[in-house]
């Protein structure tokens, strides 16, 4: 048997790692979702090296480490090179976008205000 890839959410907020938990479960991937409440959090777990998901989701305003600061962290570890992460954030400041993906952001997406388009951008990005 298979185990499913793991697709890894660092979002401070329980309410939202719910509704990506649901539209993740109504995605044809085979992906289990790990979460991260913050992004001291997901640094501490992303320094084993034998977690290695096929993909980060990650908010952007987060109390202590913000999602910036953790996307540079999680850039300087060699396992993640190619892990693809994809910050997922109410902010559309067009700066704050430009500013990110130079950072080493795969895309960036904003987050929806309903499960069904959130689950099909999360099957337009996610491909483990």
């Amino acid at each position: 048997m298979t185990q499913n890839k793991i697709c890894f959410l660092i979002d401070d907020d329980e309410d939202d790692q719910s509704v990506f938990q649901l539209a993740l479960e109504d995605t044809d991937e085979p992906v289990d979702c790990v979460f991260a409440s913050s992004g001291t959090e997901a640094i501490n777990k992303l320094k084993d090296e034998t977690f290695n998901p096929c993909c980060i989701f990650l908010d952007l305003n987060m109390p202590g480490m913000n999602g910036k600061q953790c996307l540079i962290e999680l850039r300087k570890m060699d396992h993640l090179t190619d892990t693809p992460v994809f910050i997922y954030s109410t902010s559309s400041d067009d700066k704050v976008i430009s500013e990110i993906k130079q950072l080493g952001a795969t895309d960036y997406i904003i987050k929806p205000t309903s499960i069904s388009v959130l689950t099909k951008i999360l099957s337009e990005h996610i491909r483990c």
